[in-house]
This record gives structure tokens, sequence and C-alpha cells, in this order.
């Protein structure tokens, strides 16, 4: 079954369900837990600390995807209107000109040890040097699981700062977000560096910024699809981020909407991965994650390089059953196919944010769906809601008071 389902968007929740059960081969115990499954209090209070509700956000499925040659549907949790339909949309496009060719590097990040205190900072460099294969085999102990598949702390790097010195240990945490066997690495060899260095250890901690862990993906979008003047604005956009730092945040800000949405719904950490991405935009100046050029036919080429720190073991995922059924939608194999559909679902998202900017602008499509919230918000249910929203459309007055106003039969 292939991911572009025809009028996905048209269909009832029930109708909607059923096409995602016979896509990704769920139970109907899955589609039961998707439509009705409440996390349990006693869960979330062991999630965090202080516990008194649970918030929920709407779960959508963009549809389209076509990545290395696989069809996928994608979940995305978000509260804001026309992100699952822009994705995919773009990811639409994007299919009939090949769909998206992705690809992610090894999971290899950065613990970092900051060291004070030192006397002799040639002297502690070396000593840290003599004993490098000391201070990886101490680390690799913190885990036999990564031990036993060759993985683990692999290298390590030392800069001197003034007054102060940091070690960068270079470690593979194949399928795992890495933070907690990362820190605990860091803190397990920190009184040996201590007692090598004569220096005194202050912060122990993995780095959020992970450019040995990248994911990459590029695709066409045809030109006979969304006209030559959209190609040539596009570009043009692109430019404007490229050279402004104004327009390039927002830029990013729409490839982390699909990103952080696929995040939510794994329930992956999407804090790291906003810190991880945005600092990665500031190395050489604050630039756009992703460029867009015509090729040799005149079609939109558009690529995204972006640093992607996910994990599909270890984590809350498996700690609610929505997460769960998430990651059984999606059918990654590895962490690194789940970057690959990150940074594909990044570039649709941007794809489809700068041809509403370059054509109709970016209002249009998005206050349609906007409408229907605003009816919420003003207190209509039912079939009102869509009564209500088609007129403030139709009227192009979209607001509560304008909502308030029609639902007491103005």
């Amino acid at each position: 079954m292939e991911s572009n389902i025809h009028n996905f968007h048209k269909m009832s929740i029930n109708e909607r369900l059923q096409k995602l059960m016979e896509f990704s081969n769920l139970t109907d115990d899955d589609i039961n837990k998707l439509s009705s499954w409440v996390m349990p209090m006693e869960t979330a209070d062991h999630i965090i600390e202080n516990v008194v509700s649970r918030i929920y956000l709407p779960m959508g499925i963009a549809t389209n995807f076509l990545i290395n040659g696989r069809d996928y549907l994608i979940p995305m949790a978000i509260e804001e209107p026309s992100v699952v339909a822009a994705c995919s949309n773009g990811a639409r496009i994007a299919r009939a000109g090949g769909g998206f060719t992705a690809y992610a590097s090894e999971p290899m990040m950065y613990g970092q040890i900051q060291i004070v205190d030192i006397n002799d900072p040639e002297l502690a460099r070396i000593n840290i040097m003599r004993n490098k294969a000391r201070i990886l085999e101490m680390a690799n102990t913190r885990s036999s699981t990564l031990k036993s598949l060759g993985a683990g702390a692999k290298d390590l790097e030392i800069k001197i700062f003034d007054d102060m010195m940091i070690i960068y240990l270079k470690i593979d945490v194949q399928e795992a977000m890495g933070a907690n066997i990362i820190n605990t690495m860091c803190e397990y060899v920190s009184p040996f560096i201590e007692e090598i260095t004569k220096g005194s250890v202050i912060l122990r901690i993995m780095s959020n910024l992970t450019p040995l862990r990248m994911a990459y993906a590029r695709a066409v979008f045809p030109k006979d699809l969304i006209g030559e003047r959209t190609v040539d604005n596009i570009i043009y956009a692109y430019k404007f981020a490229e050279h402004d730092v104004f327009r390039a945040a927002t830029h990013n800000k729409g490839i982390m909407n699909g990103i952080d949405a696929v995040l939510l719904a794994t329930l992956n950490d999407f804090r790291a991965q906003e810190a991880n991405a945005h600092a990665y935009a500031s190395l050489n100046g604050y630039k756009p994650l992703t460029r867009y050029y015509k090729n040799e036919n005149g079609d939109l080429v558009g690529s995204i390089e972006i640093p992607v720190a996910i994990g599909t073991v270890g984590g809350t995922t498996r700690s609610s059953e929505i997460s769960r059924i998430a990651m059984k939608i999606l059918n990654v194999e590895n962490a690194r196919d789940l970057s690959c559909v990150l940074a594909s679902v990044g570039l649709s998202q941007n794809f489809a944010a700068l041809r509403a900017l370059a054509d109709e602008g970016i209002q249009r499509g998005h206050m349609k769906l906007h409408a229907r919230n605003v009816a919420i918000a003003a207190g209509a249910t039912g079939d009102d809601i869509d009564k209500i929203a088609d007129k403030m459309i139709r009227e192009n007055k979209i607001s509560i008071t304008r909502a308030m106003e029609i639902l007491k039969g103005d």
C-alpha cells in the first residue's frame, strides 16, 4: 500500500483509522488505543515530578511520503493548524519528482569534561593523551550493550581555553538518543582525569550539538506542478534567509514545525533537537538549514543538512501507548532511518511554507484552517464549528468576536 492516500483529509476519523490499520498492520487493540487511550495518572507521576494532570495534543498523519524508495505515513502531534496539511502537500509534490533521497551518518556524539585549576596545561594535555586508551576503556565499562556492539567511546579531543581545559569524548550511542550513557561515562572517568591532570573537574555532561550525527535529504519539486515563477520566488525566499538572520530564524522555525511534531508524537526530546538544529545553524553566522536551486530542467531542487540526535530505544517513548503506536506506524528499522524521516519531513515542511509565502501568502491557507479553532474557542460544537468557520472565511473576518456573533444568530 502506498502513502499517497486519495482524499485522506476528507475521510472520517474512523475511515482514516482503517486506512492506517491497513498501511501499518495495526491491531484492533492499537486502533482502539489511538482513539481512546489516556495515560494513567500513576504513569504520569512516575515520568515527571509534582504531577496534577496530563495535557493532550492532536495527532495527525502526514501522507504521501516516499523516502529512499519506501512509503511512509508520518505521525505528527502539534497544536498549530495547517502544519500536517502543508507537510503532506510538500511530500505529494516531492513524490512527483521521485520522492526524498535521504542519508543519516553514524550516531556519534560528544560528551564534555571541564577541568579547571590546572597548574601546567601542556603537561596535563600530554598525560591525558598518554592515558587515552585507559580513559576510553574505563568509559566503555559503563555499557556492556554498546561494548558488545563495538560501539561506545571511540576517541577524545582536548581544547585549552585560558584557565580551563575541555575534553571531548566521542561516543557512538547506536540506537539511543545518548544522554544518559554519555553523562554516565563522563562522570565515571572524571576522578581519573583529575588524578592525571592535577586539576578539578567541574562539568561532566553530553553536548546537545551533534555535528558528527547528521541527517541529509534532497527532493525535486517539478516546475510543472508549482509553476516556473514559484520556483524563482522560492529561490529568492531562500536567498533572503541566507542574507538576513531575522528571516533565517523564521525559515528554520518552519523546518522545526514538522520535525518537532514527529518528535512529540514519538515522545523524543524535541527541546534537545531545537537546541541542536539552531546551534548548528549558527556555527558560521546563523543560516538556513535548507537550500534551493534549479536543476538543468528548471525544476526546483531542495536539500536539508541538519544534526539529529534521537533514539528508538530508552527514554519515555515506551511510556505512552500512543507513542509506541506512532513508532509502529513509522516502522523504522533503526535510529538512522528515523533521522532520514525527520530530515525529509523538515524539508517538506519548509518547502510547503516557502511555496505558500512565495505564491499566495502564508495567511490564506493557514487562516482557513485556523478558523475552526476560533469557532471552537467561541463555544461552537458539532456541525456549528464548520458552519461558523466557513462563514468567517467568506466574510474574511476570522475572530472570536465574530464567531460569537454568528453563534448567537447574527
